[in-house]
């Protein structure tokens, strides 16, 4: 049992479930892991597809590598591969089981967490991750050809917002579902730092492609990889510009996917957990988080791309991997429960 999750029962404002009135630490890690598992799962899903519509007509191959430098695997993927074509990016992302980042094995994770879990999740929460996991296992190589990517990327998505559906409407309001949403956020976050980052720097245009109906084409692409193109357009119809698409996937209070709305949602997780459940070491955590919100909500757009937009999604992005850590160092020691890789990525260490 983690110190910072045991706490006195006299302490919980509401009955919890049965035999569990604190919460054990592994619990809070595998709630917190399943959740960004699954997160991340149906964002790549949504990254391969929507490569896959944009790449260009004349090269088919071009703009795979940013897939592999959004999730930082250079050092891996060319291990193993000579170049990024559409058929070994998506192999790699999908059905490589020696890939610790493709979604065969962040499924496998996933049901690891789940069964970790179970005295807690509800029966059609296990089943319908127990069917996807299990689906998702036995794919291979002839079902991730290009004549079959986009209904596979669909099928991928649509099952893991199911999971969150499920997730939303069965899982119990306690501690285990405040670790739930604060990985959700936290990978929400990492992920739209990630996106933005690469490709802002991949898309800055030249001078013969600004305005050019192949530049739109291609922010909008950024759009859907943040399936944020429909939420965009109803807030800046007439806004298509590099600044403006930046500036509503870092800053919109609206969209469910922003750097500011997930970092909201982690704060408030996070004071949740300090205030009704009194769980110690929060307020390091908490000042964090608000460090990263206050300088967000202080800086224009124009002013982060103008100081550094790779320099501050490059800041961003070591505050979450310090977050995650101080969290697994308050509620499921020792630290060594999550790892970095390489270029800097947390994952759950798999025992």
């Amino acid at each position: 049992m983690g110190a910072g999750i045991m706490t006195q029962a006299s302490v919980f404002p509401a009955p919890v479930v049965p035999g569990l009135r604190n919460l054990l630490s592994r619990y809070a890690e595998s709630t917190m892991w399943l959740a960004r598992y699954m997160e991340r799962i149906e964002n790549l899903a949504r990254l391969i597809e929507v490569t896959s519509t944009s790449v260009s007509a004349t090269n088919m191959d071009a703009g795979w590598d940013s897939v592999i430098r959004i999730n930082a695997d250079e050092g891996l993927f060319f291990q193993h591969h000579e170049t990024a074509t559409e058929r070994s990016v998506v192999a790699f992302y999908i059905i490589d089981a020696n890939n610790p980042d493709s979604i065969v094995s962040m499924a496998r994770y996933a049901r690891e967490n789940a069964r970790v879990l179970r005295p807690l999740i509800s029966t059609e929460m296990w089943m319908h991750l127990n069917v996807f996991t299990r689906w998702v296992m036995e794919l291979g190589p002839n079902d991730v050809g290009a004549g079959y990517l986009s209904s596979l990327c669909t099928r991928l998505k649509q099952d893991c917002q199911t999971h969150f559906g499920i997730t939303e409407g069965t899982l119990y309001r306690d501690q285990a579902w405040l670790f739930y949403i604060l990985g959700k956020n936290l990978e929400r976050a990492d992920q739209i730092t990630r996106l933005i980052d690469i490709k802002y720097h991949t898309l800055l245009p030249s001078e013969v492609g600004i305005g050019s109906d192949i530049d739109m084409s291609q922010w909008t692409s950024v759009l859907r990889s943040a399936a944020a193109y429909h939420a965009f357009r109803r807030v800046l119809p007439e806004g298509m510009t590099p600044a403006n698409i930046v500036g509503f996937l870092l800053k919109n209070d609206g969209f469910p996917r922003s750097l500011s709305t997930s970092l909201r949602s982690v704060y408030s997780v996070l004071g949740s957990l300090a205030g009704e459940y009194r769980l110690r070491h929060c307020a390091p955590i908490i000042e964090r988080v608000e460090e990263l919100r206050v300088t967000l909500a202080e800086q224009t757009v124009e002013d982060i791309i103008m100081r550094g937009l790779h320099e501050y999604m490059d800041w961003i992005q070591r505050e979450l991997r310090q977050i995650q850590n101080e969290i697994a160092h308050a509620f499921w020691p020792p630290v060594l429960s999550i790892h970095s890789t390489g270029t800097g990525r947390m994952e759950q260490v798999q025992n």
